[in-house]
């Protein structure tokens, strides 16, 4: 019998990167989910801070060569690959060398959020979303980490509705406590939008994020103790399936049951 496949897209994740809620809840499951009989493939962004000789990554050349279209430029997208630590696991990571090579993630020396965090946004959804594709592994499942994800719901059920990778595809979206306090630039929804539906991103903060990601999710994860009042109304108004918050030892079990639930309904 198939396994079935869930893709696991995350802006941060450990061993890669340790400072952050995200990076700590990622890490911590996909293994047992793996051996506990589904198919599991991480797709995070190479930042510069990752090392790469220290995790042994190497670039999957039949992957790499599509070009990203952000704002009606094109950016060549380089795809990398490691194996998790002590998992059959394949880690890939998205890269380009004008959005990722700095070594700092989403704010700079001065702590001064990125001007391009836009455009660094809108060049991972994306790539994702076509590295998927050239996979050849059409995912069962997608599941979204961090406001960075967010716009991967919309694109896939806008911009890629009819596609026949996504055809059996259900997205799951995490939100997590706002990790950010300031605004993207006002050119955001203009360069991100899809053209339809954009009205919750609109504007371009982290919970206005985090309201896009849930609006265009089959089902939703609070990965957070404490997430935004407006985000908490709209999970309990639109009546998808919710997993609630688990601490940290019952993450594994917890979503792994959560997967198969959405898979078997």
């Amino acid at each position: 019998m198939e396994k079935k496949r869930v893709l696991i897209v995350t802006q941060e994740m450990e061993p890669y990167l340790i400072q952050t809620e995200v990076a700590k809840v990622v890490g911590s499951y996909p293994q047992y989910v793996q051996e506990h009989g589904l198919e599991i493939r991480v797709l995070m962004p190479r930042f510069g801070s990752i090392n790469e000789r220290r995790h042994r990554l190497h670039e999957v050349v039949r992957l790499s060569g599509i070009n990203i279209s952000v704002a009606d430029e094109d950016y060549p997208l380089l795809i990398k690959v490691a194996s998790l630590p002590g998992a059959r696991m394949q880690v890939y990571f998205l890269d380009n060398e004008d959005f990722f090579k700095r070594k700092s993630v989403f704010s700079d020396e001065t702590e001064g959020f990125y001007q391009d965090n836009t455009e660094r946004m809108i060049f991972f959804c994306k790539g994702v979303i076509e590295t998927v594709r050239k996979f050849g592994w059409p995912p069962h499942i997608i599941h979204c980490h961090g406001w960075m994800t967010s716009l991967i719901p919309y694109y896939l059920k806008n911009n890629y509705k009819n596609d026949p990778v996504f055809q059996n595809t259900k997205v799951v979206y995490s939100v997590y406590e706002n990790s950010f306090e300031e605004t993207l630039p006002e050119a955001f929804s203009k360069k991100a939008s899809g053209g339809v539906n954009f009205e919750l991103f609109e504007k371009g903060d982290n919970t206005s994020l985090s309201l896009g990601g849930v609006s265009f999710a089959d089902a939703v994860i609070k990965a957070s103790a404490v997430v935004p009042a407006a985000v908490q109304d709209l999970i309990n108004q639109n009546g998808k399936p919710v997993l609630d918050y688990q601490e940290e030892e019952q993450i594994p079990a917890a979503y792994d049951s959560f997967y198969k639930m959405l898979l078997n309904e």
